[in-house]
């Protein structure tokens, strides 16, 4: 009988550890020095609960240095009744609740975050998740009693923590050296030439016209088609994004559906030489994916790429990639964004937005 519990507890403490573990390391994924998972969650999560961009940087890599210290404290025979478990219990619930608020709040809709990208995950389907770790946990304390260690060592407890927790400040740090680097001009790109490339499309800069000046003091001035004009906010990158109409996307470099929707834009281009220009604002994730992302889209783009965090301030946290924002002199009249629901980028209906004609 004892060496059935001593194996359930087993099993027990094994899936548990397995879980936090897992959940760590989500929050870093793919790459700890790509900044992009663990800048998405603190956007994403720490941000709205209205934690400064200085304090989510340090809260962040101390709840994941928790998280992976808990994870390998519970397979350690030290003080897993008084502390260990209660501690894992406690971060569980707190979590229940947020994801509770989250739910009541924003609906069950996105990646609850609570395995990164690695096992994207409803907020419904993590808090089931949550509550079934804690019933895994009461159970080991409520029948297996008698087969959990009672050894103490407070002192390897702090060493395993502590260790944890400097480790993600190392592999992780606060901040990040990175050359932010533009291509205003896709003919003259310093990263890629993909005019070159088979079947790709080389993108021009602002058209010029050329012609003779015309007498226009005798001709009644045409009213200004386009609504009034405003500053959108996006001049910072590009001087002339208020300036008619415009195509603004927000991509990251290695996402599959930003490059599906690049070359879905290319392919209206391609069919309708009118469309506005297009400009490209990259995050700096995986930067060096850069020319193949042009390859796939089938055309080169002026672009820009900028550090993770100022990418989602630019985007909006509530949003995701990949976007697309259709301009109108400053005017933001559709913002396509995310892979699912009603916002996700479609060629018919942005085809509709831009046969629209506003005075």
């Amino acid at each position: 009988m004892k060496d059935t519990l001593n194996i359930s507890s087993w099993s027990i403490r094994i899936i548990i550890a397995g879980l936090f573990l897992i959940s760590a390391y989500g929050k870093v994924y793919p790459d700890p020095s790509s900044y992009g998972t663990i800048s998405i969650f603190e956007v994403k999560q720490l941000y709205p609960m209205g934690f400064s961009e200085l304090l989510a940087k340090y809260f962040s890599r101390t709840l994941i240095g928790v998280e992976f210290a808990l994870g390998i404290l519970i397979l350690f025979p030290f003080n897993l009744k008084k502390w260990v478990i209660p501690s894992i219990v406690l971060m569980l619930a707190v979590f229940c609740i947020h994801l509770s608020l989250e739910i009541i709040t924003h609906g069950n809709k996105g990646n609850c975050g609570c395995f990164g990208s690695l096992l994207p995950m409803t907020p419904l389907q993590a808090v089931m998740k949550n509550l079934l770790s804690i019933g895994l946990l009461v159970l080991l304390l409520w029948k297996h009693d008698e087969v959990l260690p009672k050894k103490s060592n407070y002192l390897a407890m702090t060493n395993i923590v502590t260790a944890c927790i400097l480790g993600m400040f190392m592999f992780v740090p606060l901040y990040k050296k990175t050359t932010e680097f533009a291509n205003e001009d896709p003919t003259k790109s310093s990263v890629v030439d993909t005019s070159s490339a088979q079947g790709v499309l080389p993108v021009s800069s602002q058209p010029t016209t050329t012609g003779a000046v015309q007498d226009t003091a005798s001709k009644t001035p045409e009213k200004p088609i386009g609504p009034k004009q405003k500053k959108s906010g996006y001049a910072k990158y590009y001087a002339g994004i208020d300036q008619g109409k415009k195509i603004l996307c927000f991509f990251a470099p290695s996402c599959e559906h930003c490059q599906a929707t690049a070359k879905e834009l290319t392919e209206m281009r391609k069919a309708n030489p009118n469309m506005p220009d297009m400009q490209i604002i990259f995050m700096d994730e995986a930067a060096e994916e850069i020319p193949n992302f042009f390859k796939i889209a089938g055309a080169s783009y002026p672009y820009k790429v900028v550090d993770v965090i100022e990418f989602w301030n630019a985007i909006g946290n509530e949003k995701d990639v990949p976007g697309v924002c259709y301009l109108w002199n400053g005017n933001i009249m559709k913002f396509y964004n995310g892979t699912e629901g009603p916002n996700k980028f479609n060629k018919a209906d942005f085809n509709l937005q831009l046969q629209k004609t506003k005075k």
